[in-house]
């Protein structure tokens, strides 16, 4: 336990640079952090969400029905969500160089194992190991970009680095589905799986923790123009203890409660699209292989213009990350409308209501989650990250289960019918949080 604790404990802060290399230098350890972050989160979902896209192939070799594959993607959810809260506790106490490699190694080696069993509970079994290990994603990047990047510019630059998801998740649709398509659908597991082997070694060797750990000060001391004359918050630099991280930080705050609360009903609407998007347009409007895979970059990538606009605007709105999210959800409803009247043999339009959604639901994704760092300490971003992402993956954890006993018993009109509530329910927790904006 204690060569563990060594092995990721934060790195210490070292001699403080001459001032006349503090600009330049934060300046390029700042993008170094946003691109190594960057990269490494897109490669975590190459190894996540790799499932969705084959699961009618594996469940026809296999012979799964669909709620036993639901099964399986409501395992990876749940535990994706614990992990998500109990690996954002220790990131906050753990150097994210180490930590966000390490995870993303240990997430590749499961994949090969997942791929290679045929075995219906040993499946279960890893993928939802797969899913905590991946816990040791979202958290290092929330720590990370919240020690480099104010609150008066994390919209915007959280924003940047969110396009990750959509780029990660748009290509493990067509990574997955084009492996798949050649060498079988094992192959949508081993091949990502390298990828991810690859990606660890680059967080290794590119990812830094803190400021301090490389001779800068915090980040809210750093001012081009009078730097010097800035004065260090002691207590806010202090590491917290685990019961600080928990009990003061995040759970005896009630606005992150709201937060969370939101979060379970869009990642609903979003994984419910997300996971059975591409089962849904080939079991019920006749699309093929490929066109499944179309479906799930189109809607990754349909996020990325949105998120970045969205984003920034909630900066220029004073931190307003509960307006923003209310807002796109409101063009969600007509698109989720369109696809449930929309008859078979019309896939151009299904994958045009798909990338609406996919515009957006993504600025919310990443709104609420900023919303939450915002609220509490940036010694707890990792914690308040982890608190939210778990109520979005229990959220996920009840879709996974739902959609696919409504996709074997009534069919899915009701799986639509399903979402539009979800949605509803979004909509009116996120109409408590119009006015909420932080502390500058």
């Amino acid at each position: 336990m204690t060569l563990l604790r060594r092995i990721f404990a934060p790195a210490p802060a070292i001699p403080r640079l001459p001032d006349s290399e503090i600009p330049s230098k934060y300046q390029h350890y700042r993008w170094q952090i946003l691109e190594s972050t960057f990269i490494g989160y897109a490669v975590y979902y190459l190894v996540r969400n790799n499932l969705p896209v084959v699961g009618k192939e594996m469940s026809a070799e296999l012979h799964y029905s669909y709620e036993m594959l639901g099964n399986i993607l409501a395992a990876t959810a749940l535990s994706y969500g614990l992990g998500k809260f109990v690996m954002g506790i220790l990131s906050d106490r753990s150097n994210p160089r180490v930590f966000m490699a390490f995870g993303l190694a240990l997430t590749a080696i499961i994949n090969v194992l997942f791929g290679a069993s045929s075995d219906y509970s040993l499946q279960i079994v890893l993928w939802a190991v797969n899913g905590f290990v991946q816990g040791m994603g979202w958290p290092p990047c929330g720590r990370s970009l919240g020690h480099w990047f104010s609150i008066k510019e994390r919209g915007t630059y959280f924003a940047i680095w969110n396009i990750a998801h959509n780029i990660g998740g748009g290509l493990v649709g067509m990574v997955a589905a084009q492996s798949a398509l050649y060498f079988g659908w094992r192959s949508a597991f081993y091949i990502p799986a390298a990828i991810a082997a690859v990606g660890a070694v680059y967080l290794f060797l590119r990812l830094r923790d803190t400021p301090q750990s490389v001779g800068l000060p915090p980040i809210e001391d750093f001012k081009p123009e009078d730097y010097k004359d800035a004065k260090v918050d002691e207590d806010a630099e202090r590491e917290r203890t685990t019961y600080e991280l928990l009990f003061k930080d995040v759970l005896s705050n009630p606005v992150l409660w709201l937060f969370a609360s939101a979060n379970f009903f869009v990642y609903i609407v979003r994984y419910g699209l997300l996971d059975w998007g591409p089962t849904y347009l080939k079991a019920a409007k006749g699309a093929s292989l490929s066109d499944g895979g179309w479906s799930t970059l189109i809607y990754e990538f349909a996020g990325i213009i949105s998120t970045l606009l969205m984003g920034w605007l909630s900066d220029r709105l004073g931190g307003r990350r509960g307006m923003v999210s209310l807002l796109c959800l409101l063009p969600i409803s007509g698109s989720l409308a369109g696809i449930y009247m929309t008859p078979p043999g019309y896939l151009w339009l299904d994958l045009l209501f798909f990338s609406i959604i996919g515009f957006f639901i993504y600025p919310p994704v990443m709104l609420l989650g900023v919303a939450g760092l915002d609220f509490t300490s940036k010694k707890a971003v990792g914690t308040a990250a982890g608190f939210i992402g778990f109520f979005g993956y229990a959220g996920r954890t009840f879709e996974g289960k739902i959609l696919g006993m409504l996709a074997d018993g009534p069919g899915w009109n009701a799986v639509l019918l399903f979402l539009g509530g979800s949605l509803l329910g979004a909509i009116l927790l996120l109409l408590f949080t119009w006015n909420l904006k932080p502390k500058q």
